[in-house]
C-alpha cells in the first residue's frame, strides 16, 4: 500500500501499486504536490510588507480580505462581490478602503516595488514601459474619454494607464502605474474636483508618465542594467537621455521613419536596412514562448550619436521576421560593449509587460475596477498589483524549490497558481443565510437604482410604468 500527501501533511487514501501505469501516475502525482500553508505564509508575509500603512484595524483586516478576495474564484472584483467572499455584510467596508479610510496608495506601491526587488531582483533586470487601456460606457470615471486603445485596437471610449514592469529570470511584475488624463480632463478643473484629482495635477504626456517612473524606480535602487519599451516611447528623445545619465541601457523600438547617422550620413532606419548586405542577418532566438523559440533574423549597425550624446555605444538593431520578411527597429545604447545576443534578449523582454497585463487583468482583475475618483483608482489599482506580484514570487519559489523535479509538466504559471490559490486558500465555506442576505442586498440595491434612474428621466413617472419598462428590459 502506498499514500500520497496533498498539501501541509494531509493525506489521501492509500491505493495499491497495481501496474506500471499507476506508479507512473502517482510520481507524476507526487511532483504536483503543493502546500496550501507555505502559499498561505507567503502570501502573509507580503501583507506584512504593507500592513503598517493601515493605521486602524478596520482598514487593514478590509485590506487583506480584500487581496485574497481578488486571487479568489468570484466573477468580477466589484466591492460587492469581495464583500461577499469575505464574509462582510455589506460592502461598505471594502467602499471604504477603497474611498474614504486613511492610507497612501504610493507608500504601498513603495512597498510593493522592495517586494518584487527583494524576491525576483537581479543586478541584469529589465524595466519595461507601456500602457492598456480599459474601455467605459461612462464619462465620469477619472480619465476617461474617447481615445485611442491598444486593448481594442481603435478609438473607443477608455481610460489609459501607463505602467512599468520589472523583468527577471526569476520572473516579472509590475511595479508602478499612472493614470493619464487627457487636455479634456485637465483642462476642467471643476471636472477634475468632481473626481476627486489633486488641483496641482496637471496634464501630462504617457512618455512623461514613463520618465516619473523610471525615475522613480532607479533613485530607489531597483538594480536594472536595462529598460525597453515600443516605438511610442522609444522615438523620445527626452527619455533615452535620462536612462543615458542613469547608466542604464537601452533597447527601444523605433518607427521605420526615425532617423540615425552613420559614417556617411543621415538616413531614415528602413532605408539603412533596405541597404544591409546578406551577411549581416543572424538568427537569434528572443527567449521562449509559448510555442518554442521565438527564432528572427537580426542585423545590428553601430550609429553615430548627437555631440552631447557621445558617451557609451550607440547600435541600430534590426529585426526581420522569418515567415514574411517583415521587419522591426531599435534603437540600442549601453555604456559598455555587449554582444547581438545581448540585445535580442533585452528586446524580447519587453513582452513580459503585456504578459503581465493579461495575467493581471484575467486572473486578479485589473480591469473590473468599478471606481470613479482619483484616490480609489490608485488604491484599487495598487493592490491589484500586489494581488499579482504574489502570484508571481510564489511561481518564482515554486521553480526554485521544485526544479526538474516533473520533467512531464510544465512548471506552475501564475494562472495556474492562482487557480490553486483560491481552491486551496483564498475560497471559504459560508452559510446558506450569508448566501441569501447578499442576494436580498442585490435585489434591493438593484430597485434603488432602478427607481432612482426612472426618477431621473422625469415625468411621466409610475409604478405601472417601472413594472411595465422593467419587464421589456429584463
Amino acid at each position: 500500500m502506498a499514500s500520497v500527501v496533498c498539501g501541509a501533511g494531509r493525506k489521501a487514501a492509500t491505493a495499491p501499486r497495481l501496474s506500471v501505469v499507476d506508479s507512473y501516475n502517482q510520481a507524476v502525482a507526487a511532483a504536483a504536490i503543493v502546500d496550501p500553508d507555505v502559499w498561505t505564509e507567503l502570501f502573509d508575509s507580503a501583507f506584512a510588507r504593507i500592513a503598517g500603512r493601515f493605521f486602524r484595524v478596520e482598514p487593514r483586516l478590509a485590506a487583506r480580505a480584500f487581496l485574497l478576495g481578488l486571487l479568489s474564484d468570484i466573477d468580477t472584483r466589484s466591492c460587492w462581490q469581495l464583500a461577499e467572499q469575505a464574509g462582510h455584510r455589506s460592502p461598505h467596508g471594502m467602499q471604504s478602503l477603497l474611498g474614504e479610510a486613511v492610507w497612501d496608495a504610493d507608500a504601498v506601491r513603495d512597498d510593493l516595488r522592495r517586494y518584487v526587488v527583494d524576491e525576483l531582483g537581479d543586478p541584469d533586470g529589465v524595466l519595461i514601459v507601456d500602457d492598456t487601456g480599459d474601455l467605459k460606457r461612462g464619462m465620469h470615471s477619472v480619465g476617461v474619454q474617447r481615445q485611442y486603445t491598444g486593448t481594442a485596437g481603435r478609438i473607443e471610449n477608455s481610460q489609459v494607464s501607463t505602467f512599468l514592469a520589472y523583468a527577471t529570470a526569476k520572473g516579472r511584475a509590475l511595479i508602478d502605474r499612472e493614470v493619464y488624463l487627457p487636455t479634456s480632463w485637465t483642462g476642467d478643473r471643476a471636472r477634475c474636483r468632481v473626481a476627486g484629482v489633486p488641483d496641482d495635477v496637471e496634464f501630462a504626456t504617457k512618455v512623461t508618465h514613463a520618465r516619473r517612473m523610471l525615475a522613480r524606480a532607479l533613485a530607489a535602487g531597483v538594480p536594472a542594467a536595462w529598460a525597453t519599451a515600443d516605438e511610442f516611447y522609444g522615438n523620445e528623445r527626452g527619455l533615452r537621455r535620462d536612462l543615458q545619465a542613469r547608466r542604464v541601457g537601452y533597447v527601444l523600438a523605433v518607427a521605420r521613419n526615425h532617423r540615425v547617422t552613420l559614417p556617411t550620413g543621415t538616413a531614415q532606419v528602413e532605408h539603412v536596412a533596405d541597404r544591409l548586405p546578406a551577411r549581416s542577418w543572424n538568427r537569434r532566438s528572443a527567449g521562449k514562448g509559448a510555442k518554442g523559440e521565438r527564432d528572427h533574423d537580426w542585423a545590428w549597425v553601430r550609429i553615430t550619436p548627437p555631440a552631447d550624446e557621445s558617451t557609451g555605444h550607440h547600435w541600430l538593431l534590426v529585426r526581420r521576421r522569418i515567415s514574411d520578411g517583415e521587419l522591426a527597429y531599435y534603437r540600442c545604447w549601453s555604456p559598455k560593449p555587449v554582444s547581438l545576443s545581448t540585445l535580442v534578449r533585452v528586446a524580447g523582454t519587453r513582452w513580459c509587460v503585456e504578459e503581465c497585463f493579461q495575467a493581471a487583468k484575467g486572473q486578479v482583475g485589473l480591469d473590473q475596477h468599478q471606481v470613479r475618483k482619483w484616490t480609489s483608482w490608485h488604491r484599487y489599482t495598487t493592490l491589484v498589483m500586489l494581488a499579482h506580484a504574489i502570484l508571481a514570487v510564489i511561481a518564482a519559489r515554486e521553480r526554485a524549490t521544485r526544479g526538474d523535479d516533473a520533467p512531464e509538466l510544465i512548471p506552475l504559471t501564475v494562472n495556474e497558481i492562482r487557480h490553486l490559490f483560491a481552491k486551496l486558500v483564498s475560497n471559504t465555506i459560508r452559510t446558506i443565510t450569508h448566501w441569501l442576505h447578499w442576494s436580498h442586498w442585490r435585489r434591493l440595491h438593484q430597485k434603488r437604482a432602478m427607481t432612482s434612474h426612472y426618477k431621473r428621466r422625469g415625468p411621466p413617472f409610475s409604478d405601472e410604468r417601472l413594472h411595465h419598462e422593467t419587464r421589456l428590459e429584463y
